[in-house]
């Protein structure tokens, strides 16, 4: 798979949910599902837009080397940023305290992992510490790493 369709894949699964639903459609002057709940304030729609094109543009000019590794890290940590907005978009128009719950978490456990790639992707870009063990561990906040 080449890697402007690896990055639209990741990105529609980003978007796969509210897309489903049609509420991001007709958000933003689609025609999604009819009667499906209000339309979210017109602020919000246009900032999620604004958020989700971002993500994409940094993931797409993400610096590729042509390791694994470290090309999958430089285009994780933009995906990642784009959900911490997106969730703090959340918290500045949601209401339900459910949702805003979730973004709450989605930030904390968002910006853990970015730092996290962050720190890995500077020891990879040296070629030292080769080994899973090496700092930071691979259990970040998703739990253990599976043997």
């Amino acid at each position: 798979m080449n890697r402007q369709r690896f990055l639209w894949a990741l990105v529609g699964l980003a978007c796969v949910g509210s897309m489903a639903t049609g509420a991001w459609a007709q958000q933003h002057g689609g025609h999604g599902s009819h009667g499906a709940g209000p339309p979210a304030p017109a602020g919000f729609g246009a900032e999620m837009h604004a958020a989700m094109i971002t993500m994409a543009r940094d993931m797409e000019t993400a610096p590729m080397v042509g390791d694994p590794d470290r090309d999958f890290l430089a285009m994780m940590i933009p995906h990642h940023e784009g959900a911490v907005e997106m969730a703090r978009l959340v918290l500045l128009y949601g209401r339900d305290p459910l949702v805003r719950q979730l973004a709450e978490e989605i930030i904390a456990a968002q910006q853990a992992e970015i730092a996290t790639m962050k720190r890995r992707l500077e020891i990879l870009k040296t070629g030292q510490d080769m080994t899973p063990g090496g700092f930071p561990a691979l259990g970040g906040t998703r739990g253990p790493a599976a043997p």
